[in-house]
């Protein structure tokens, strides 16, 4: 399941040639990613709280179409997992009328704040604190199955 959510272009996300800046692309791709956490129920507060941290390892923006001022854009979240300490979110910025303007992939990891590395399985931990675990690319039983703090 992929989650979207809907952003508006602010004047202060555009250039002298009332373009969209490069970094306003990674902050629409950052906000999606949180607004896709806060709604799978994930508490960022209570992460950070249990010693966890998300991190960004790696951004790569890839434009395709421009967007202005007046437009606004759906910016969509697919993570993937794999078997490592890290994963991907790969975001697609859609114009109002369809068209693709940029993906913005990240590769990410969870931080054990106390440690300074990262965690052996991210999946099995944000699927602990989970309540539709599915928005995270994750299985919906995952929740009951995982176990916090291993």
């Amino acid at each position: 399941m992929s989650f979207s959510t809907r952003i508006e272009i602010r004047v202060s996300d555009l250039d002298p040639q009332l373009h969209v800046t490069g970094a306003a692309y990674h902050q629409f791709a950052d906000h999606a990613r949180f607004a896709c956490v806060q709604a799978a129920g994930v508490s960022v507060d209570e992460l950070i709280a249990s010693g966890l941290g998300p991190v960004n390892l790696e951004t790569v923006l890839r434009f395709q179409r421009e967007l202005r001022g007046g437009d606004t854009v759906d910016v969509s979240c697919a993570w993937q997992w794999g078997d490592g300490k890290t994963y991907r979110v790969e975001h697609v910025l859609t114009r109002a009328d369809g068209v693709v303007a940029a993906t913005v992939t990240n590769v990410s990891g969870l931080l054990d704040l106390a440690a300074r590395r990262l965690v052996a399985d991210p999946a099995r931990q944000w699927a602990a604190r989970a309540n539709r675990p599915e928005l995270l690319g994750l299985p919906g039983a995952a929740r009951e199955a995982a176990v916090v703090g291993e």
